[in-house]
C-alpha cells in the first residue's frame, strides 16, 4: 500500500517515453521523465515521493519537498486565489492551502507556519494553518531528558510557545535563549521539565554532560586554532561568548571547568589556553 504525501519505496515496472510507471498494486504511477535517474529500468527500485498532480492523479518524484505528511514547518507563499493560496513546498508543484485552513491574511511572499495535512474532501496532500487541534499535553509520549525536535510556535510573555515532535507544547524561556530566533524555526532540544498538568519546560541543544562533551572538543579544537589561546574567561559577557562559541555562558563555564579539571586547559587573567 502507497502513502501519499510520504516516501515510498517502489519498483519501477513499466518504461514509456513519457517515464516510468512505480508499482502500486494496479496500473501503476507515473514518474516523469524529468525525475527518472539515467538508467533506470524495469525492476529497479527507487525511493519516491508521492503526491498529486493538478488533476488530482498521483505522481512520483525524486525531488525532496521541504517536509512530508504530517510536518509543522514554515512556507513560503508563491501565490493567492479567491479559493486558497499556494505554498512553495520544493516540488514542482506548489502545496495548497485551501481559504478554510487559513488563519492569516496570506500573501504572496510571506512565511507561514503549516502543517501538511491529507485533505478530507479533497483526499490530496494539502496544508494548514489550524495547528491546535492535532497538538495536545493530555496524554504525553515524551519524558525528562529526552531529545526532540522543536518549531518554534509563537511568542509568550516568558519566552517562546515551542512543538514539540508535532506532538505537544512546551516552553521555552527567555533565560535559555542564546540566539534570535523567530516563529517557524526548527531545532533540536530536549525535556527539562515536565511540571503538574503536563505543561513541558523546553531547552535547546543537547541535555547534561553529552552536550558538554559535544562543546569540549568544539573548544579544544578552537584553542588549536588560535595558537592556543582564547580571550573568553567566566567575567565575558554572555553576548561575547554567544558570538564567538555558539553557546550559553554556562555551557561555556561547565565545559571549560570540566577541561579544567581533565587538566587539558588552564585558566589565565585573561582567557584560557590549552595545557
Amino acid at each position: 500500500m502507497v502513502r501519499m504525501g510520504e516516501y515510498n519505496l517502489l519498483k519501477v515496472i513499466k518504461v514509456k517515453e513519457m517515464g516510468v510507471f512505480m508499482d502500486n498494486g494496479e496500473e501503476g504511477i507515473l514518474m516523469p521523465k524529468r525525475f527518472v535517474p539515467p538508467g533506470t529500468r524495469i525492476g529497479d527500485e527507487l525511493k519516491v515521493f508521492l503526491y498529486h498532480d493538478g488533476e488530482g492523479r498521483p505522481i512520483a518524484t525524486t525531488q525532496k519537498p521541504y517536509g512530508v505528511l504530517g510536518d509543522i514547518l514554515r512556507l513560503k507563499a508563491v501565490s493567492v486565489t479567491p479559493q486558497g493560496a499556494f505554498l512553495d513546498w520544493g516540488l514542482m508543484k506548489d502545496l495548497f492551502i485551501p481559504k478554510s485552513g487559513m488563519l492569516s491574511f496570506i500573501r504572496p511572499m510571506g512565511e507561514y507556519l503549516v502543517k501538511i495535512v491529507m485533505d478530507e474532501q479533497t483526499g490530496r496532500v494539502a496544508a494548514t494553518e489550524k495547528l491546535e487541534r492535532f497538538l495536545s499535553n493530555e496524554t504525553l509520549t515524551v519524558k525528562e531528558k529526552e531529545e526532540v525536535d522543536l518549531v518554534v510556535y509563537r511568542k509568550t510573555e516568558i519566552g517562546y510557545e515551542v512543538i514539540i515532535n508535532a506532538k505537544h507544547k512546551g516552553i521555552l524561556h527567555d533565560n535559555e535563549i542564546y540566539r534570535p530566533i523567530e516563529i517557524g524555526d526548527r531545532f533540536r532540544g530536549f525535556i527539562k521539565n515536565i511540571l503538574p498538568e503536563n505543561k513541558i519546560d523546553i531547552v535547546a541543544g543537547k541535555p547534561g554532560y553529552q552536550r558538554v562533551e559535544d562543546e569540549s572538543e568544539k573548544i579544544i579544537r578552537l584553542l588549536q586554532e588560535n595558537d592556543g589561546y582564547l580571550p573568553f574567561h567566566d567575567k565575558s559577557s554572555p553576548e561575547e561568548i554567544y558570538a564567538f562559541f555558539h553557546t550559553s555562558k554556562k555551557t561555556f563555564k561547565m565545559t571549560t571547568g570540566n577541561l579544567y579539571k581533565q587538566k587539558k586547559i588552564v585558566f589565565t587573567q585573561t582567557g584560557i589556553k590549552l595545557a
